[in-house]
């Protein structure tokens, strides 16, 4: 028997399941018939052009992503503002769009701890614990062997996809690192928590200005974590195989594709 939209959405949410998303999130079906049939998933971080003009190209009925499109309320789906241009290329090409957010960050296998396993962290544990043991915002663990913030950074580089912007430090290249807290995407409000504070090195993305800069000040009048900024988009990319993994035990009979493109938004940098 095929499989439904419906069906595939029960396996999302049994996987991730919505009710312990956050408060200001919006995850789940955003588009599409709970009938229509699902052979082909295309898994991307962004619902953005690229990803739809792909998912239709390669004839996905079901274009899973991340970040939800509508995150945000809207008042409008016209098609002369973006995201209306994009909900109806889907639609139209009975192509489905399903989110799965902070749903999916907070368990044992999603964004952080994936970053984090792929680290070689040790002792994993989550830097804000959730309602469920083991699930929680971001990871803090140690390095299987004591490293220096350079050569972490330097593999961080290995790791991850490429970006215009690469991987952006705050501290001595020789500094020793033994205690890693991390949180894929944007992970500024979790910068005064006390398993930062008492990590060595804390990795995220998106840090700002004042924040980033009244943590490197406090660390150097105190103690306090050397900071790590990544790629949003590549954080939390090395997710998409995992969930395509645990999507393919579940649905074998569905073909689940990954997408290679880079939807992080810069394009290139000017350095001085």
């Amino acid at each position: 028997m095929p499989i439904t939209l419906a069906e595939f959405d029960a396996t999302v949410e049994r996987l991730w399941p919505t009710e312990f998303a956050e408060g200001w999130d919006a995850p789940g079906v955003v588009s599409g018939a709970s009938d229509d049939r699902v052979d082909r998933v295309l898994l991307a971080v962004d619902a953005v052009a690229d990803t739809v003009d792909q998912a239709v190209a390669v004839g996905a009925d079901v274009l899973f992503v991340h970040h939800p499109l509508l995150l945000r309320g809207v008042t409008s789906v016209a098609e002369t503002g973006y995201k209306g241009a994009l909900l109806a290329k889907l639609i139209r090409s009975r192509c489905a769009l399903v989110a799965a957010h902070t749903n999916a960050d907070i368990v044992d296998d999603g964004t952080s701890a994936v970053l984090a396993s792929r680290l070689g962290l040790v002792d994993q544990r989550p830097i804000t614990p959730g309602a469920r043991p083991g699930t929680g915002i971001g990871r803090v663990g140690r390095m299987p062997e004591p490293t220096t913030l350079g050569r972490l950074a330097l593999a961080l580089g290995e790791i991850l996809p490429a970006t215009a912007t690469g991987v952006r430090v705050s501290g001595e290249f020789e500094q020793p690192v033994a205690t890693v807290a991390l949180c894929g995407g944007a992970g500024d409000s979790l910068l005064a928590d006390p398993a930062v504070r008492g990590a060595d090195v804390y990795i995220t993305a998106d840090l700002r200005h004042h924040p980033a800069s009244e943590s490197r000040e406090q660390s150097l009048h105190g103690s306090g974590p050397a900071l790590v900024d990544v790629s949003h988009w590549a954080s939390e990319w090395l997710w998409l195989e995992t969930a395509a993994a645990q999507l393919t035990e579940a649905l074998p009979e569905v073909e689940f594709v990954v997408s290679d493109l880079r939807t992080d938004p810069w394009d290139f940098v000017i350095t001085q």
